[in-house]
């Protein structure tokens, strides 16, 4: 191991606390996002813990981006030995009021982003037998209401990695998913949801989570290091999980009953 590593969507939350958490390894980071002013400011505290690296403007939904973002690693870094596709949105919405658009830009980014992340970056790491981890979520397994957008992109990130897992196995390439359920975050920032009803209840279920993106960037950093494949970093999480693959319909029943909750105040607030 070379000990390099880059993390897109670095800017700010799990993004940041990730590079914060290989930095005080002493990696060196290759630290990617839209947002440039939160990228300087990751840099800095990335140097703080005993990293260092470079910053770099990419947006995932640009190919041609991702491709020069990995010829920027060869160049400054001669190569990289972990990928972390974590750059994300948030968004929400009953099916019915979800706009074609709003699919598009959600699939754009959270899927589709980590496919062309992966793509750009399969030629350094077939040469560094390195690892890919991509960020998905609770999302991905669980399918709440009201964010079917978000859900099918993030089930796409695990089927993703499922397939990546196999297909890269004799190439020495390491493959990990990470489902976090909602944590501390600045996602918000970015949701994008047809009422503002609907992001005060997201806003809430953030709040009520016990575990910071500090606490989810530890164990992923553990279980890389475990190789263990598909990492849930919340009890309650690993919990609800074992009870959809146990009775899946008890979860259906229990997500239906949220749902009609979800209606009901959204009627009593229009």
């Amino acid at each position: 191991m070379h000990n390099r590593i880059m993390i897109t969507g670095a800017g700010s939350g799990l993004g940041r606390e990730i590079a914060l958490r290989w930095a005080r390894e002493g990696w060196k980071l290759a630290l990617s996002d839209v947002n440039e002013a939160g990228l300087a400011e990751t840099l800095k505290l990335v140097r703080e813990a005993g990293g260092d690296g470079f910053t770099r403007r990419c947006d995932v939904r640009d190919y041609s981006q991702l491709t020069a973002l990995a010829q920027a690693c060869e160049e400054k870094l001669g190569g990289i030995d972990i990928i972390v596709n974590n750059a994300g949105v948030a968004a929400g919405g009953f099916f019915e009021e979800l706009s074609l658009e709003d699919w598009d830009w959600q699939i754009s980014i959270n899927l589709m982003g980590v496919v062309k992340g992966c793509k750009a970056f399969l030629p350094l790491l077939q040469k560094s037998q390195g690892r890919i981890i991509n960020i998905a979520s609770m999302a991905a397994l669980m399918q709440g209401p009201a964010m079917s957008n978000y859900n099918v992109a993030k089930a796409g990130v695990v089927a993703l990695s499922e397939s990546l897992l196999v297909e890269l196995k004799g190439e020495g390439i390491g493959v990990h998913v990470v489902c976090p359920s909602f944590f501390q975050t600045n996602l918000l920032d970015s949701f994008r949801g047809p009422t503002p009803a609907m992001k005060a209840q997201v806003g809430k279920l953030l709040e009520s989570s016990p575990i910071s993106a500090a606490d989810i960037a530890d164990t992923i950093y553990r279980e890389v290091s475990e190789g263990v494949f598909m990492i849930l970093p919340h009890e309650q999480g690993r919990l609800a999980w074992g009870l959809k693959q146990k009775n899946p319909q008890m979860l259906y029943d229990e997500m239906t009953s949220m749902c009609e909750k979800m209606r009901a105040r959204q009627r009593s607030l229009a």
